[in-house]
C-alpha cells in the first residue's frame, strides 16, 4: 500500500532482458534507506518487488502483463521515474490509499500555466473515465492528485509548485503515456451496487446510510 506522495525522482539505469526476465534497474537514494530484498517500491505508481539492490541502485523484474498495461515499457536509460516506498504501519498518509495496481494508461493532452500552478489535461479510455469525479482522487504515475474537471474524454489536474519540482509530471509532453490508478473506493462501491443476489447492498441502502 502506498499514499501517492512521491519521495524522490529516480533515474532508469538499465532496462533489458536477464535470462527470461525483463530487469529494470533504477538509481535512487531516499527510497533505498531501510529497504531490503523483497520490499515494495512504487515506480511511476507500479508496485514492484526489490529483487536486488546496492548503495545506489535497485533492480525489479517486470512481468509481461506489467509491460502491457503500464508505461514502464516506454522507459529507457536516463528516463526519470517517480518513486515511493510502501507506507509503514502508523505512518501518515498524505495523499490517499494507492495500491500500486495500475488500471490503465492515459495520455497527456496539454499543459497550461495557471498562475504558479500548471493544469494538465489527460485523455483516458472509457474503462477509467467511468470512475472519475470532480474533486475525487486519482494517482497519475504514482502521484496522488485531485481531479479538477471531468471532461468527455478525460480529466484535468492542477500541479502546485511542489509537485512540479518533485515529480516527473510537469515535464511530460503531449502524447506521453501516464499510469492511472483510480480510487479503490469507487471500484468497491461499483462492485457492491452491481448484480449480486443476496448481498443486500444497493444504491437505496447507501443513500439511507449517507454514502450516496
Amino acid at each position: 500500500m502506498f499514499s501517492g506522495i512521491v519521495e524522490e525522482v529516480g533515474t532508469v539505469a538499465a532496462l533489458g532482458r536477464v535470462g527470461g526476465d525483463v530487469a529494470l534497474t533504477i538509481r535512487g537514494r531516499t527510497v533505498l534507506e531501510g529497504t531490503r530484498l523483497g520490499d515494495s517500491i512504487a515506480v511511476n505508481g507500479v508496485c514492484l518487488t526489490v529483487a536486488d539492490l546496492d548503495a545506489g541502485h535497485f533492480v525489479a523484474n517486470l512481468q509481461p502483463v506489467t509491460l502491457r498495461l503500464t508505461n514502464l515499457g516506454d522507459l529507457s536509460p536516463g528516463s526519470p521515474v517517480n518513486l515511493e516506498r510502501s507506507v509503514m504501519v502508523g505512518g501518515r498518509i498524505g495523499g490517499h490509499y494507492v495500491q500500486g495496481h495500475i488500471d490503465g494508461t492515459g495520455r497527456v493532452v496539454s499543459q497550461t500555466p495557471d498562475g504558479a500552478a500548471v493544469v494538465v489535461r489527460i485523455a483516458t479510455p472509457p474503462e477509467i473515465h467511468r470512475y472519475l469525479v470532480p474533486r475525487g482522487f486519482i494517482a497519475v504515475d504514482g502521484a496522488s492528485l485531485t481531479i479538477v474537471e471531468v471532461l468527455p474524454d478525460g480529466f484535468t489536474v492542477s500541479l502546485v509548485t511542489h509537485t512540479q519540482h518533485h515529480t516527473t509530471l510537469a515535464h511530460k509532453r503531449p502524447g506521453e503515456r501516464v499510469n492511472l490508478e483510480v480510487d479503490i473506493i469507487a471500484k468497491y462501491v461499483e462492485r457492491l451496487c452491481g448484480p449480486s443476489p443476496g448481498a443486500g447492498v444497493d444504491l437505496d441502502l447507501l443513500r439511507r446510510a449517507g454514502f450516496a
